[in-house]
């Protein structure tokens, strides 16, 4: 029987010549969980028939991080939204969903956006359908967000941060 070292390929782990090789970088999640739901559906039974046009649809979407140990860290993705507006209210819905992951072997400069991005990302088809779900159980038809590119969020959120920061020191 050979004896294998994890990847299947029996080889032993290359050297580079000054010890252990170096480890991969890792990215794993330990848990995720709804760490707050609400969904308010004011103006039932009233809105719950047909509707005459399309309702108005909001979404907004945060994303924030909190570490919690050298190496894990908590992403919290927060979407928040409705249809309607004001007396013409259907629904509105706010969630915080969030997950812990384990970073390792990451260079530092790389895991602000290994959180910010990949945390969410995973996070994101959870969240979506628990909304679905909320919304079909308010007797709508389920509301599937689309997907979300935490990349170009993440992006946005660094330039809008670098604003600030050169609005301070002017």
């Amino acid at each position: 029987m050979a004896d294998q070292n994890g990847n299947g390929t029996g080889a032993a782990p290359a050297s580079n010549g000054a010890g252990a090789a170096p480890a991969s970088p890792k990215f794993s999640v330990l848990a995720q969980y709804t760490k707050d739901m609400s969904f308010e559906n004011p103006n039932a039974p009233r809105t719950l028939g047909p509707q005459q046009t399309a309702p108005n649809i909001s979404v907004q979407i945060n994303v924030n991080a909190r570490q919690l140990a050298p190496t894990d860290y908590e992403v919290s993705l927060v979407l928040e939204g409705g249809a309607g507006q004001g007396a013409d209210t259907m629904f509105k819905f706010e969630l915080n969903y969030a997950g812990v992951f384990r970073v390792e072997n990451f260079p530092p400069e790389q895991l602000q956006p290994v959180v910010m991005i990949e945390g969410p990302r995973l996070l994101f088809p959870f969240a979506r359908q628990i909304i679905a779900d909320a919304v079909r159980g308010g007797s709508y038809p389920p509301l599937y967000i689309d997907p979300i590119d935490f990349h170009s969020l993440y992006l946005q959120r660094l330039a809008a941060a670098g604003g600030q920061q050169q609005q301070r020191t002017a």
